[in-house]
């Protein structure tokens, strides 16, 4: 049976992400995404895969790789459609950092947090459809991809 999943990801040249919390929510979606995931690219073997997931000239890339590290598919997509997602996403979560620092209530901050998964949810059924025919990903990983996507729009 396929091992259709990805055992390595890396996001090549992003610095350190501007806050300690920001980079422990870059650090737990890639842990979380090794930990369990759904990666299936059409038509490129039995896997299990790497990803290289980049940002060039406003194009996410996504660098498939074999097991080995040996370059398989490249998949470009436009910036375009996520980049309300990141930017209502990334003030969403300077709040919910900004909120538990100053210690706000208990109820602010999950009205936050729950601002936040919707916002979630939304960027990873984009991805989705977005690589509908090319890979498929269950929600779960989309999120996991989606919180990097906006960990390397960070950098911009």
């Amino acid at each position: 049976m396929p091992d259709r999943h990805l055992i390595r990801i890396s996001l090549p040249g992003i610095p350190p992400l501007p806050s300690a919390y920001a980079e422990a929510d870059k650090q737990a979606a890639i842990q979380d995404l090794l930990g369990s995931n759904r990666f299936d690219p059409e038509d490129l073997g039995p896997g299990p895969f790497s990803l290289e997931l980049s940002l060039r000239e406003g194009r996410l890339i996504f660098d498939i790789r074999d097991a080995y590290d040996t370059p398989l598919r490249a998949i470009i997509l436009a910036l375009g459609p996520f980049r309300r997602l990141i930017k209502d996403y990334r003030m969403v979560v300077d709040s919910h950092e900004h909120a538990v620092s100053e210690g706000w209530g208990e109820a602010r901050v999950q009205a936050i947090d729950m601002g936040r998964r919707g916002l979630h949810n939304e960027g990873a059924e984009l991805l989705i459809m977005r690589l509908e025919g090319r890979v498929g990903l269950d929600h779960e990983t989309a999120r996991r991809l989606f919180t990097l996507i906006c960990a390397l729009h960070q950098r911009i």
